[in-house]
């Protein structure tokens, strides 16, 4: 187009005996097809010019739009194209954790969830943590976790963990109560701010309630009273220092075990079993290897990476 301008104005200005100004006047309202006069009367090679002009100005002005219009056409079909391919992934994702927030405990939450190759969908709606998620190539649902549609997007109804990390209570009890709506057999772990909050949530179905700042100040002071074995706990639940793990054989995927002794534990893995937790929720430490054994009990058990990975490959944990 600004080919076209000096092109026009260099025309009138040279050909046509104008001065500049009236050469730049008369290209402006040529281009821009005004329709006001001329400044002097055009003979035969003057109209010739200016219709040469007007047809390549329409055809520039044509070409511009028409790529104009295909840029923003073709950066939306993008966008579009992976908010489709995002959700096709979620759509086949099961027993998987909602994570509602990716501030700065979702963030860790996301951690854990990553090393242990749990499936997982962020919902956030700040612009710069979407950019951060789409870096780290995680699956994500943009929106306000607190809307029905966004956690219906998340895939609620086949999720098996949902963990709401949002700075307000308030909207944490919300999704607490729309989750359990829209399934009822969700598993919801929530972040409180408030000591009141917590009997709230509870009520609104999050079986676990966490307080960040309240588990800061009780480790800090653990620090103190038993540095050596609060150091030794902070390596077991590292899953990112390559050193000793802690995981759970969950006994309902593992079907005609009575005791211990059948699962063969340590001879299969090298593992060391170090709790058990019974259908109640009670907790045996260091059990016997008689130990009867619940359909729905769980063994909590001790080892280095190799080991684990025998774990997880011998009882399919993944």
């Amino acid at each position: 187009m600004a080919l076209l301008l000096c092109f026009g104005i260099l025309g009138y200005y040279f050909f046509f005996d104008y001065a500049l100004v009236d050469a730049i006047y008369m290209t402006v309202i040529t281009v821009g097809t005004v329709g006001f006069g001329e400044v002097n009367p055009l003979d035969s090679s003057g109209k010739i010019f200016t219709s040469i002009l007007i047809l390549l100005s329409i055809f520039i002005f044509a070409y511009a739009v028409t790529t104009i219009s295909a840029f923003l056409i073709s950066v939306n079909s993008i966008d579009h194209y992976k908010k489709r391919k995002m959700q096709q992934k979620i759509n086949a994702l099961k027993d998987h954790t909602i994570l509602c927030g990716y501030g700065r405990n979702g963030k860790h939450a996301a951690i854990k969830l990553k090393n242990y190759k749990k499936a997982f969908v962020i919902i956030e709606q700040n612009q710069q943590a979407i950019r951060m998620l789409e870096e780290e190539g995680l699956i994500y649902i943009e929106g306000n976790a607190t809307d029905d549609e966004v956690l219906i997007r998340a895939g609620i109804q086949n999720a098996k963990f949902l963990i709401t990390t949002l700075p307000s209570d308030s909207d944490n009890v919300f999704i607490a109560l729309t989750a359990k709506q829209l399934n009822s057999n969700i598993h919801i772990y929530s972040r409180a701010s408030e000591d009141s909050s917590i009997k709230k949530l509870k009520i609104a179905g999050a079986q676990h309630v966490v307080m960040p700042d309240k588990i800061g100040g009780e480790h800090m002071a653990s620090l103190i009273v038993a540095p050596d074995l609060v150091e030794f706990i902070d390596n077991l639940s590292d899953s990112s220092n390559g050193h000793m793990k802690i995981q759970e054989i969950i006994l309902s995927t593992q079907p005609n075990v009575r005791s211990l002794d059948e699962l063969a534990i340590k001879e299969k893995t090298g593992c060391t079993v170090i709790g058990y937790k019974t259908s109640l929720g009670e907790y045996i430490i260091n059990p016997t290897h008689d130990l009867p054994v619940e359909h729905d009990g769980r063994v909590i058990v001790l080892g280095n990476e190799e080991q684990i990975n025998k774990l997880n490959q011998a009882f399919r944990i993944f």
